[in-house]
């Protein structure tokens, strides 16, 4: 059995260029499809945050509409409620890499506000990359790679294969002409290798030890790619 981090926004909300505050956390699917995968395989998952707060669910995610119908809805809602590592994370700032034999960051745009600027999470995630175990990051979680640059501003994910939540997505969620930064401007000038399949069909690239997704639909399916690796 294999000890899995989930490491997860602490954010409630994104703010806007306007300076307004969008309310968000993380995205529901993100959490629920490889906690339901890795737990099924008998793994045991640890959920980390900024400070230890109990992370926020994005309402919009728990919608019908967004997970297939209502059965779908209800499936991912029963996920949560019994996800009692939701309920009593640790600190982000205590976790040892070492306890662990592969790391997970969902998304949603949580990570847009907190993990893009946390330099314990950018730290983990350098470690997590050197240490070859398997490193799982989706849709807007690889907003944290970008605390990962050095004094001379290069990442060590320079160069890597990665796919997020794209530009077009972004557009049609209707957010990308009220956000400060996209996420996949910043990855490209962060230096990886960024890849974009259709906008929310499932995609996921892996490099090395590296496994990214796109959007919500490709949560599952790098659920299965990290599953292969453990």
């Amino acid at each position: 059995m294999a000890k899995i981090l989930f490491v997860m926004t602490g954010a409630d909300h994104w703010t806007l260029a306007d300076g307004t505050k969008h309310p968000t956390g993380y995205w529901a699917e993100e959490f629920a499809a490889p906690y339901a995968a890795f737990t099924a395989a008998g793994h045991e998952i640890v959920v980390a945050t900024p400070g230890g707060v109990v992370p926020t669910v994005d309402a919009g995610s728990l919608a019908p509409d967004v997970n297939g119908g209502a059965e779908g809805a209800e499936k991912i809602a029963r996920t949560l409620s019994a996800a009692t590592e939701l309920t009593r994370p640790i600190r982000l700032e205590d976790v040892r890499l070492a306890d662990y034999d592969a790391v997970y960051y969902p998304g949603g745009h949580g990570p847009m506000e907190d993990l893009a600027v946390n330099a314990d999470s950018g730290k983990l995630l350098t470690a997590a990359l050197a240490s070859g175990k398997p490193l799982g990051v989706v849709c807007h979680a690889p907003a944290a790679l970008l605390a990962t640059t050095d004094s001379e501003g290069v990442s060590p994910f320079a160069g890597y294969r990665v796919s997020a939540f794209s530009n077009a997505e972004e557009t049609q969620a209707g957010l990308a002409d009220k956000a400060s930064w996209l996420l996949q401007d910043r990855l490209i000038a962060l230096g990886v290798d960024y890849r974009e399949g259709e906008p929310w069909a499932p995609h996921v690239e892996v490099d090395r030890n590296l496994y990214t997704g796109q959007n919500p639909a490709s949560s599952a399916p790098l659920a299965a790619e990290m599953l292969k690796a453990l």
